[in-house]
């Protein structure tokens, strides 16, 4: 995501490193534990391949990911949140909070669509709520569908 210069602001500053709408999503992906690309790919459907290699690019920059390269043909490549992108977590669960005490109907749609909640939704059975947020696994239910695409990394 391209950088400006901006008045100094806190909020400002935070926000242009977590505003993107798929670094929360990312994050969120990424509390479970390392996650290589397809399937951080297949998990945050309908993200396009190069918005989503552009965005972890940007996370790894600002210190909110890792990214180990075990090499192999293909590629192995894993990404990890680091301490400092674990403090999103929280704020992922706050948009959570947030959206439920507004009403957002997407957990029912999810449920529809995915055939199971979101690892951090209350509404899923294997929910429990914690002060601190621990990781959550979540099956990954999405598949592309005729995606002849090319991750470059």
């Amino acid at each position: 995501m391209r950088r400006r210069e901006l008045d100094g602001c806190p909020i400002t500053n935070a926000l242009q490193m977590v505003g993107d709408k798929w670094t929360l999503l990312v994050a969120r992906e990424l509390a479970a534990g390392p996650r290589r690309t397809m399937e951080l790919l297949n998990a945050l459907l309908p993200i396009s391949s190069r918005t989503l290699v552009g965005r972890l690019r940007d996370m790894e920059k600002d210190n909110f990911i890792t990214r180990t390269n075990f090499g192999g043909n293909p590629p192995h490549i894993e990404y990890e949140l680091t301490e400092r992108g674990r403090l999103l977590l929280p704020l992922a669960d706050a948009f959570r909070q947030l959206a439920q005490t507004l009403g957002c109907g997407e957990c029912e749609e999810r449920k529809e669509r995915a055939g199971d909640y979101c690892g951090i939704c209350p509404k899923n059975p294997t929910y429990v709520p914690t002060r601190e947020h621990e990781p959550v696994s979540e099956p990954l239910r999405y598949r592309r569908r005729n995606d002849d695409s090319i991750v470059l990394l």
